[in-house]
């Protein structure tokens, strides 16, 4: 099953040697690489009855592609490893390596090799490799105060199409309107921003993160790792009317799925106040101080206070 994700796919420059033999070889340029490694769970993290099984694949490279983004690099090669039920018909397997194939010949990096096992539930387990070009990565930890905080994405989409795939609320997708459509197409597919890391670390960011839990969630690792504290505006956010109209069909509040729904895959970083943004990024805040050697732990406020509501994704449920 691997062998249709890469049959008649292109392979970039950078490998070497692709599938065929017991590993591949890829070229680092730079002489470094960006790693990263994520998995999907069928019944945690997607489910066949709301998504195709090409989405689930697509999916499973945005999800993947978008941390290698975060670090200001960018995806050359996926190494993919799938675990079927021995009963799983083999169009979902099939599907599944197509949409992973189609997704990272999209970003111009390839599927060099995988494996294939038997398991209790279908498993997608994705390694993606990215090149620096020179760069040095963009880490969490390099915020500092007086810093312009900007996000690049859409945010709060997917949790959007999660709530309306949840309350049942979708029906024939012919008869949704084109922008319930769009967010319920958010959460099967995220579109991450990928280029906009890269044009990020060409611009200096100096903190950038994938938004994957929440904005809350993920700004609070980089105020967490910078040793500062963050003051997010919402009227520099806005809300977006579909995601105030989704809201209404289900009795949400949008501003929950903008600060917590993490699955759209957006990117958030943070730049030196005299830096002129990047097309395609949005100043929605900033870094107001200093949390190391103070009374004051790093934090994240939004509009001037904590965030009470929940707290963004968690891997684990509370037992």
């Amino acid at each position: 099953m691997i062998g249709r994700a890469v049959e008649g796919r292109r392979q970039p420059s950078t490998t070497l040697l692709g599938p065929g033999d017991d590993a591949a070889v890829v070229q680092a340029p730079d002489g470094r690489v960006a790693v990263s490694a994520d998995m999907l769970v069928e019944g945690r993290h997607f489910r066949l009855d709301w998504s195709t099984p090409e989405q689930v694949g697509r999916k499973a490279v945005a999800q993947n592609g978008a941390d290698i983004a975060a670090m200001g690099a960018r995806p050359t090669a996926f190494l993919v490893s799938l675990g079927c039920p021995p009963d799983t018909p083999v169009a979902v397997a099939t599907g599944i390596s197509e949409g992973i194939g189609l997704a990272a010949e999209a970003l111009g990096a390839g599927v060099v090799g995988g494996d294939l096992v038997q398991s209790d539930h279908v498993v997608v387990s994705v390694t993606v490799l990215g090149d620096l070009e020179g760069r040095a990565p963009v880490l969490r930890s390099g915020a500092h105060a007086g810093d312009v905080v900007a996000v690049a994405g859409t945010l709060g989409h997917s949790a959007a199409g999660l709530a309306l795939l949840s309350a049942g609320h979708v029906g024939s997708d012919r008869n949704l309107e084109a922008s319930i459509a769009e967010l319920v197409d958010a959460h099967r597919v995220p579109t991450p921003p990928y280029r906009a890391g890269v044009e990020a670390a060409r611009a200096g960011a100096r903190a950038m993160t994938d938004i994957s839990d929440g904005l809350v969630a993920d700004l609070g690792h980089v105020a967490e790792a910078s040793g500062v504290r963050i003051r997010i505006d919402r009227s520099r956010i806005g809300l977006d009317l579909a995601l105030v109209a989704a809201a209404d069909r289900v009795g949400a509040d949008p501003w929950e799925w903008i600060m917590t729904g993490g699955e759209d895959h957006a990117l958030a970083a943070t730049f030196a106040p005299d830096t002129d943004l990047p097309a395609g990024w949005t100043a929605i805040g900033d870094v107001v101080s200093d949390a190391t050697g103070t009374s004051e732990d790093p934090a994240v406020l939004i509009d001037g206070r904590g965030w009470t509501a929940s707290g963004g994704w968690q891997s684990f449920d509370a037992g």
